[in-house]
Formats: structure tokens, C-alpha cells, sequence
């Protein structure tokens, strides 16, 4: 049975291709085990998430010269409450996203809009030196590390974890080495990275609470991933990075593995989203988290982003994004569609129209990559990233959890 639930809120009852042999399109045999590996860090580059000091260093340059559309960008952060220097942050002790079995009643989304105004104070401080603004990134940070012990829930607490955990640690890999954050309370930030998140998300990853593997949706399994990723990241995790790295390329159980992450390929470059016959609210969820994935490793020397083993016609991610993006930028649009079945026999047949239309900031990290760096076609990629620009962040998309899902404000420190 499908889910019915909200459009920008995760599910628990999935639909997903287990069996790609049965798509009866250009997916080879053998996508079990990825061709041509990457390699693994050994490593770890600081600032290395989604931001590196490069792209700090052209933000600030922009923004002071005004130039567009750095300016158009910045001028969207500063305008959502949650960059203010003022902004006052609500901890409590045990995140809960679903039933609890202790009868608590939800407040995950406290978690939500804290982690984005940490790192909308974040980028103040790091893009214009705003020193209040930097002060209270690490004190809405440090009033988290002290207060939170637990996530709690059914299984929608991994999406608190997922969603969320690699957003805190993106807000304190920006405040590294600020000189207001002690190391004493960098380091029971990084423990509450450890103890809070990463059990959360590790475990789903590894067991996704007992149920075969394509049980759930891509925006469960890789945002998860993204938090395990970025935890590594912050911690100096050399082997979190390359679980994260192992379980994409080649050990992945879930929809995050790179041979589930689409469920058909076409000769027009487009990749079928794995979520597309569910809903376009979720749909469009797969590309700033799938992006994010592909960033936070490139940051750190693992191009991701270019990575084709199959040799499609184009990799992964700009396929999936051509294919949301063309479908969602009108109604006169039509994608081809594959039917979807999972490893629980549930059909996808044709694509959604439920929620179609659905706005979310996450394009112009993919349209800059790969039109601006590669100088690659990508034409609704670019079109979509035209009618979100400036792209804004948390609080700009709506109050409930879904606006919440991706950090946003990619016209500001995604473009070239």
C-alpha cells in the first residue's frame, strides 16, 4: 500500500526497485558492484562540507563588490529572521519525530529551525565577519550540545536524524576555529554529533530497521547518509568517510547505493527519480540531498559528482535533476516513465502529478557544477534554477518540516 502522507515529510513504507533487471531499459547487469572506484580518504580537508575556503573567499568577494547574483543572494539571507544575531534558540532533551513509545508528543521541528539559524548565522559571520552573528551560531550550537541527550519516535526519528544531523555539523564546520567557540565546547559539540546523530543514522543505514533493502525512499537513506558523512567530516573521522564513500559506490543495502538511486536511464539524459511516482514534493527532495552527498565529498577530493560507471548519458545526478526539473518547471512538460517495483512488490506505474509544481532550493548547486564548471547542456536544471533564483533557506519555504529539509541558499554561495 502507498503512503499518504504530507508531501515534504518522509514515509516509512516506501517504493523502490529492487529488481532493475526487470525495467527492461539500458540498466546493465552487474550494478550491484560499481565499476572504477574512487578512491578513500585519508585525510580530512577543513572547511571540507559544502563550503571550502575557496568558495568562502568568492562570496565575500562578491557580495562586497554588489555583485549579482552573490548580492540577490546575501540580501535573501538577511532577510530571513533566522541569520539575526538575535535569533534565541529552544533545546530540548529528546528530539521526537513520529508516536513515541513514552506518549511525547512531536517537536523535531525546534531542531529544524535551530540547526538552519546556526548556519544562517554562520554564513553572516564567515561571508562579512559579522561578529554577533558568529557568537550566536556557536551559542544556538552549544545550548543543543548541553541540552540534547536522545531522538525518540517510531521510525521517523532516522529522519530527524538524517535531515537535521548534516546540518548542525555543516553550521559548526563553518565555525571551526572561530575564535569565540572553546575548544572545550567544540569538542562537546562534536560528541553531540557523535552520541545524538550518528547512532541514529548509522543504525538505520546498516539494518533499516530490519526490512529488505529497498523497503524505504532515496531521501530516508541519503540523507542519513549525508549525516554519517558530515559527521566524519567534522569529527576527523577517516572511516565514517569511507563508509559513506563504500556504501555508495559499492555496499550499500539501501536506495542511496548508486545502483538504486535511479530506476531508469534515457537516451535523453534523463534518469527516472526514485521517488517519482510517489509525489513531486518528495521527488524534488532528491536533488539538494543527493547534492549535498555529492558536494560534501567533492570538498573532500572524491568527484562524485562526474562519477558515470555505466556510462550513461549523463551521471547520476544531473540525470535526476533534468528529470525533476523538467517535469516540475510546468504542466505542458511530459518525462517518460519506467513502472517501479520494489523489493515488496509495490508498483509505481506511471508518474505522480501529486504536488507537482513543488518549489525547493537545492538547483543551483547542481546547475553551477555542471553548467558554469563543466560547461555542460542541462536545460532544465537550468530553468529551474532561473525560477527559484535567489534561493532562500529554512523559514523561507513554508513553516513546516519541509522547508526545513535542505539548507538552501545556494545563489549565495553556489554560484560562479
Amino acid at each position: 500500500m502507498f503512503c499518504a502522507l504530507t508531501i515534504f515529510c518522509g514515509c516509512s513504507k516506501p517504493i523502490a526497485a529492487e529488481d532493475q533487471a526487470n525495467l527492461g531499459i539500458s540498466l546493465v547487469a552487474g550494478k550491484q558492484m560499481a565499476a572504477a572506484a574512487l578512491g578513500q580518504v585519508t585525510t580530512v580537508v577543513h572547511p571540507g562540507m559544502l563550503h571550502s575556503a575557496a568558495d568562502f573567499t568568492r562570496m565575500t568577494t562578491k557580495v562586497n563588490a554588489g555583485a549579482q547574483p552573490w548580492l540577490a543572494g546575501w540580501n535573501k539571507l538577511v532577510a530571513n529572521g533566522r541569520s539575526a544575531a538575535t535569533y534565541v534558540p529552544r533545546p530540548v532533551d529528546t528530539i521526537v519525530r513520529g508516536r513515541a513509545a513514552s506518549g511525547r508528543g512531536e517537536n523535531y521541528i525546534l531542531a529544524c529551525q535551530d540547526a538552519a539559524a546556526a548556519y544562517q548565522n554562520a554564513l553572516r559571520w564567515k561571508i562579512k565577519g559579522d561578529a554577533a552573528c558568529g557568537a550566536n551560531a556557536v551559542a544556538i550550537m552549544n545550548a543543543w550540545a548541553v541540552k540534547c541527550k536522545y531522538i525518540d519516535g517510531d521510525s521517523n526519528k532516522q529522519l530527524a536524524a538524517g535531515l537535521q544531523g548534516y546540518q548542525w555539523a555543516n553550521a559548526a564546520e563553518i565555525m571551526r576555529g572561530f575564535s569565540g567557540w572553546s575548544a572545550k565546547d567544540f569538542t562537546a559539540f562534536k560528541n553531540f554529533m557523535l552520541n545524538v546523530y550518528y547512532p541514529v543514522s548509522s543504525d538505520f543505514l546498516n539494518r533499516h530497521n530490519n526490512t529488505c533493502g529497498t523497503h524505504y525512499w532515496l531521501n530516508w537513506d541519503m540523507s542519513n547518509l549525508c549525516t554519517v558523512l558530515a559527521i566524519g567530516i567534522l569529527c576527523d573521522d577517516v572511516a565514517k568517510i569511507n563508509y559513506a564513500i563504500d556504501y555508495y559506490q559499492h555496499s550499500g543495502t539501501g536506495t542511496a547505493f548508486i545502483g538504486r538511486v535511479t530506476t531508469a536511464t534515457y537516451p535523453n539524459g534523463m534518469d527516472q527519480a526514485q521517488e517519482a511516482g510517489r509525489d513531486q514534493g518528495h521527488a524534488t527532495m532528491e536533488v539538494p540531498l543527493f547534492g549535498t552527498f555529492c558536494q560534501m565529498l567533492y570538498n573532500q577530493g572524491q568527484n562524485f559528482f562526474d562519477y558515470n560507471p555505466w556510462s550513461h548519458v549523463n551521471p547520476p545526478l544531473l540525470g535526476v535533476s533534468e528529470y525533476i526539473a523538467a517535469y516540475n518547471i510546468n504542466t505542458t512538460n511530459t518525462v517518460p516513465f519506467t513502472t517501479y517495483n520494489n523489493c515488496e512488490n509495490s508498483n509505481h506505474t506511471v508518474i505522480s502529478s501529486a504536488g507537482r509544481g513543488s518549489i525547493r532550493p537545492g538547483w543551483e548547486l547542481v546547475y553551477n557544477y555542471y553548467v558554469k564548471v563543466k560547461g555542460k547542456a542541462a536545460t532544465y536544471t537550468t530553468q529551474f534554477a532561473e525560477k527559484v533564483r535567489p534561493e532562500g533557506g529554512g523559514g523561507d519555504y513554508g513553516p513546516n518540516s519541509g522547508g526545513y529539509d535542505q539548507l538552501g541558499f545556494g545563489t549565495l554561495t553556489f554560484s560562479r
